[in-house]
């Protein structure tokens, strides 16, 4: 039987003269801040200080010994960051140059000193640039000539910190006779009958070359069994009536372990074990009316995705355990998401951000890794890029959460609208990937599941790569340069990209910037803003609804995190509302791989921002929105759970003092997994020319006047004029504070509102680095109260929880 030695000990670094101790898996910016020999590149403006560890040659050694009576011992690196030369006892063992492969070396017999020496990933890709020539790249680095981490280089929302290592697991493999090389396990679903073929290859030893092979699989009580005499075969295994895997809101996660076992006549050779789930996946591209649609459909239910965009977790993605995979994907999954779209300018993930999504029922749309650049399609990145890609496509494909693969993020719309063109001059710069090869591969070892060219793309250069009317979207106009009200003046078909910056969470900026004076353009608050005028863009955005603060940096933060979470919310409830035509959105981004001002909704620190709390109130499964529409404001009951929805909804036309103008009662019906749009009677419409009413849209238990209601129903609110134009009193509330009985440091702070009180919001983390508070921003009349509950915050007080309390104020 094949066993197994984990290689995470022992494991030293180069530095100069130095044999620093190495954490395997890890980086050299890892080791090198374990030793003391670089500051924190996440804090202050250290970044620019360690810029030199990536353009230096980096070596990691270590003994290699072994004792085993098999046959043949493998050495195998699951992951090498990047270009890397191998010796053992000073002989060649190989060389690597892609960080998104797994390494597999022949060292039956050989012992020794085991170096592992990685080149800069800037002088590889100097070399390969000398030989495929120059190509366009979004930014000044070099991304496209090396398979690497593209975000590695920096992004606009990250730092520039070039790695090398050996970045994931590395083991030695002891075998005999024959081992499982490669298991792809193809899953459908027909009739009420769950197929599981099972492709498989062997490796044999020269000894084993002969031998007649068994494998045996089994999975759900059901069992193949097939002799092998050559190196494939495909086992199948009918399962009759499986339990459908679902995406989160549309049913249950249940998983079955899948096992072979290799054998020969002495008994088993090798094992091999995976979860699947029995589900069917579709991409729906039909032409219609609309133009070309874009919708998944799960065990033939037509879904509309609640997406989040995923970066990398951590700049140094070796420091990302199971764990905080689980932690972050189980945030996502508590704000209603039920998609999540592993961005290409990023890595594969680990198994274990497989693994969550497929217990939390998160559809992963993952993309292969290339991003905003123009890619050689010469040697040696080509044979690399089909080997990488076989290599992942065969590594992911028996999670049932993977529902789509997708080829490039915004190449095919690069290569159309940002002047690649020219001076490509006829050069070649991915779109063979895109349309050729990756398509192929996907159909050949993973057909069971959808492939699409890029994000955005139309479906073919019939239209524009970024036509909202065809296929994906990327909205960032209205984030450039208009107000986010603009997202409401189309209706793509699958918005797979858009969204809103803000700066992170204040302890989170203590953290980053120590003893720096925080102000919108201090200098380490500038060094952590990455995107091109990005402070600019902020600003222009609060500034569209409010005085900009000039010299108070608290309400500035609390300005420009609501403006975000407005945005998003604005666009988010604009699309769903216009469901099937539009069939989802994914918004930019869930996280964030460092300290930040960024799109994300979770700070590089973990902290929620505002935003994450108004993606579980614009991602529930029931949705109330007000809609202005060119035919006039609508009200929309946005309806994704399995039953009908009758709300009775309470329109109140309400003046800034509170008083009630107007009032009825409306029953938008909305069926299953559908939108019921109901038109607001013209009585109720509020007047802009008055600078003082608003409509307020109430179903459930809404926080009525008197503090009755427990304040969990649906609520949503209309101004027809930007927040400075409107005539806000100045607003007044009390605060009480209530101790939660039972385990746990936590703590009711109730808001009673004696006026208007807009957006009122508590940053949690003013009253202690680890607090949290259950919800976001909420907006009160007068006489009505809110309850939000904090914890991790320790003893308090209510000048503290007061300090820490914001509010739309123009005074």
């Amino acid at each position: 039987m094949k066993d197994v030695t984990q290689l995470t000990e022992g494991w030293s670094l180069r530095h100069g003269e130095e044999l620093l101790d190495a954490r395997v898996p890890g980086c050299v910016h890892t080791d090198l801040l374990a030793a003391g020999a670089i500051p924190d590149p996440f804090l202050a403006r250290n970044e620019t200080d360690v810029a030199w560890v990536g353009r230096r040659a980096w070596t990691y050694v270590r003994r290699l010994g072994h004792d085993s009576g098999h046959e043949r011992t493998d050495l195998v690196f699951e992951g090498l960051d990047t270009a890397a030369y191998l010796t053992l006892a000073g002989r060649p063992l190989g060389t690597t140059r892609n960080m998104h492969r797994t390494y597999r070396f022949d060292v039956t017999g050989r012992t020794g000193e085991l170096e592992v020496r990685f080149a800069s990933a800037y002088d590889e890709a100097a070399a390969v640039r000398a030989v495929t020539g120059e190509r366009p790249n979004v930014y000044p680095e070099p991304s496209q000539y090396i398979r690497k981490m593209a975000c590695n280089f920096g992004w606009d929302w990250g730092p520039t910190l070039v790695t090398a290592g050996i970045w994931r697991p590395v083991r030695l493999e002891h075998w005999s006779t024959a081992r499982l090389a490669e298991v792809r396990p193809q899953v459908t679903v027909a009739e009420g009958t769950g197929r599981v073929e099972v492709r498989l290859r062997v490796e044999r030893t020269e000894r084993g070359r002969d031998r007649r092979l068994r494998v045996t699989a089994q999975t759900a009580g059901v069992r193949a069994e097939a002799e092998l005499t050559g190196d494939e075969t495909v086992l199948s295994l009918d399962v009759p009536d499986p339990r459908l895997w679902w995406p989160r809101g549309y049913g249950e996660q249940p998983l079955y372990d899948l096992g072979l076992t290799l054998s020969d006549d002495s008994g088993p050779l090798d094992t091999w074990h995976r979860r699947i789930g029995f589900r069917t996946i579709e991409l729906d591209r039909s032409a219609d009316e609309h133009g070309t649609g874009f919708t998944l459909v799960v065990n033939g239910v037509r879904v509309f995705a609640r997406g989040v965009n995923w970066i990398p977790d951590d700049a140094f993605p070796s420091r990302i355990a199971p764990e905080r995979y689980r932690t972050r994907l189980t945030q996502a999954a508590d704000a209603g998401v039920d998609l999540v779209r592993v961005w290409g300018g990023g890595i594969y993930e680990d198994e274990a951000f497989y693994d969550a999504c497929d217990e939390l029922g998160l559809m992963v749309w993952q993309d292969f890794l290339f991003a905003c650049a123009a890619y050689p399609e010469e040697q040696p990145l080509r044979g690399e890029i089909e080997a990488e890609a076989r290599d992942n496509v065969v590594r992911l494909m028996p999670h049932p959460s993977l529902a789509l693969w997708n080829g490039n993020n915004e190449n095919l719309w690069g290569f159309r609208d940002w002047d690649w063109e020219g001076p490509l001059a006829g050069d070649s710069w991915g779109e063979g990937y895109y349309l050729g090869l990756l398509p192929r591969i996907v159909a050949e070892l993973d057909p069971t599941r959808p492939y699409t060219a890029g994000s955005p793309w139309s479906g073919s250069w019939d239209h524009h790569p970024n036509d909202p009317a065809h296929g994906t979207h990327h909205s960032w106009e209205v984030w450039n340069r208009q107000d986010y009200a603009e997202y409401r003046a189309t209706v793509p078909r699958f918005v797979a990209e858009f969204g809103w910056q803000a700066p992170p969470a204040l302890a989170t900026l203590r953290r980053a910037l120590p003893g720096e004076p925080l102000a919108p353009g201090s200098p380490g608050m500038l060094h952590h803003q990455k995107a091109e005028d990005g402070n600019g863009k902020l600003n222009r955005g609060v500034a569209r609804h409010f005085p900009l603060p000039e010299d108070d940096f608290d309400r500035w933060h609390y300005l420009t995190q609501l403006v975000q979470a407005r945005a998003v919310a604005a666009g988010v409830e604009h699309w769903r509302s216009h469901w099937p035509v539009c069939a989802g959105t994914v918004v930019w981004q869930l996280n964030d791989c460092w300290p930040v001002t960024s799109w994300a909704a979770i700070d590089g620190d973990g902290r929620p921002k505002p935003l994450y709390h108004e993606l579980r109130r614009v991602y529930a499964d029931r949705l109330l929105t007000l809609c202005p529409d060119p035919g006039g404001l609508v009200l929309a009951a946005v309806n994704q759970a399995a039953t009908p929805w009758r709300p009775a909804v309470t329109l109140r036309r309400v003046d800034a003092d509170g008083t009630t103008l107007a009032e009825a009662v409306v029953e938008p019906a909305a069926d299953p997994r559908s939108v019921a749009r109901v038109p607001v009677p013209g009585h109720l419409v509020p007047d802009p020319r008055t600078g003082r009413e608003f409509l307020v849209a109430d179903a459930g238990e809404a926080p009525r006047p008197g503090g009755a209601g427990s304040g969990e129903g649906l609520r949503a609110l209309h101004f027809p004029v930007p927040d400075k134009d409107f005539a806000y009193p100045s607003p007044r509330y009390d605060v009480t504070l209530e101790p939660v009985p039972g385990p746990g440091d936590r703590v009711d702070v109730v808001v009673s509102a004696q006026t208007l009180v807009r957006d009122l919001l508590l940053q949690p983390d003013r009253l202690g680095p680890a607090a949290v508070c259950d919800r976001g921003r909420q907006t009160l009349l007068p006489g009505e109260r809110a309850r939000i509950r904090v914890e991790g915050c320790g003893p308090v007080a209510v000048d503290a929880v007061e300090a820490a309390l914001f509010c739309v104020d123009l005074g």
